[in-house]
């Protein structure tokens, strides 16, 4: 939802951040895999039982990760192999934190489930409506320049790390905010589907 405006505030960073990584030979594929190896790492912390603000770090790390590689692809030359790896990553990541919360406590284990399903409901209305998007050759600059179509929603990535961040801070409410963060996937996911009947549903 405030996407937008924290990519006006971060844009310019990360453009130059992956201009300079880009010219030091980064590729933006490796900064991808090393970015999913420290949301694994965030993952086996939180359900090894280990603090849990301990695991914010790499956590956060994972999200600059995914900023960077996309400015690195941006300076170097994007590729249709680097857009899939790096939204196969971000789907990983957003998975792996509530199945880590489940192992940590079965007591989690309903609002992690109901967080996971959500996920995939929202993700499914994301991504079909990408595919249909380029499908009929649309483009849209509002969240960056992009390998796939992105469309707005009420829960994007930023709203999604806050949530994360706040579970990590304060595990003993993991389940309210699971259960509130899933509603508004839910919502998210219908508004889409609502979206996509007006653009797509004429021939």
């Amino acid at each position: 939802m405030f996407d937008g405006f924290a990519r006006k505030l971060m844009d310019p960073a990360l453009t130059k951040a992956g201009a300079w990584a880009a010219a030091q030979g980064f590729h933006a594929n490796h900064v991808t895999l090393v970015g999913l190896a420290l949301g694994v790492l965030a993952a086996g912390m939180i359900g090894a039982g280990a603090p849990t603000a301990w695991a914010l770090a790499p956590l956060l790390a994972n999200r600059i990760a995914d900023g960077l590689d996309g400015a690195i692809a941006r300076a170097k030359g994007k590729t249709d192999f680097g857009g899939f790896l790096d939204i196969v990553a971000d789907f990983a990541f957003y998975g792996l934190i509530p199945f880590a919360f489940a192992l940590r406590d079965s007591a989690n284990a309903l609002a992690a489930s109901f967080l996971l399903l959500t996920f995939y409901i929202n993700g499914a209305s994301f991504l079909g409506f990408a595919i249909l998007a380029e499908k009929r050759g649309m483009k849209t600059a509002m969240r960056g320049d992009k390998s796939l179509y992105f469309s707005v929603g009420i829960m994007e990535g930023g709203e999604t790390i806050l949530a994360l961040t706040a579970m990590c801070l304060w595990p003993q409410l993991f389940a309210p905010i699971a259960w509130g963060f899933g509603a508004l996937c839910v919502a998210t996911a219908l508004a889409r589907v609502l979206l996509a009947g007006q653009v797509f549903g004429r021939r």
